[in-house]
């Protein structure tokens, strides 16, 4: 975090025992923030997730599926980071939050955060991608932009059973 790389692993990692605030307030520690930041970074999270700030003192055992990635990557962005790796962000997820967090994800690229995503929901990656990579078996089958794994048939019919 201190170099500005922040990760949200696949299993979300939300602390059970603490409210959503602590688990939002450990995404700050080692970065520096200062009181006064504290503040400004929760409200910049809570206009990407409004409903976090409705949960703020639920324990993280009480929050659904949904609400968990919300904390895990809002955990994230209170550190500000330059780079946020995020690992398979919309899995186990309700298809209409699939489409909002698709939307922040986007939100949170153009505001200059630069996202690496692994995602295996082919219209989520290539809504969210400039630059795909298809791997398999730990190599890459292809690279490209989103439109050029679009034109070939080939690789989607191979790897991605399009």
């Amino acid at each position: 975090m201190r170099r500005g790389i922040a990760w949200i692993p696949e299993e979300r990692r939300v602390l059970p025992n603490l409210t959503v605030l602590e688990n939002l307030k450990l995404g700050m520690l080692g970065v520096g923030a200062r009181e006064a930041e504290v503040a400004a970074r929760l409200e910049e999270v809570f206009r990407h997730f409004p409903r976090l700030r409705e949960r703020i003192d639920h324990g993280g055992r009480f929050l659904s599926g949904g609400e968990q990635q919300m904390v895990a990557i809002a955990r994230a962005l209170v550190a500000r980071p330059t780079v946020m790796l995020v690992d398979e962000p919309t899995e186990g997820l309700a298809p209409m939050l699939v489409q909002s967090l698709t939307g922040i994800l986007a939100a949170i690229n153009r505001g200059g955060t630069t996202i690496l995503l692994v995602e295996q929901t082919l219209e989520v990656a290539l809504a969210l991608s400039r630059r795909v990579y298809v791997m398999d078996q730990g190599r890459v089958q292809f690279q490209g932009t989103p439109d050029e794994l679009r034109r070939d048939p080939t690789i989607q019919q191979r790897f991605l059973e399009v």
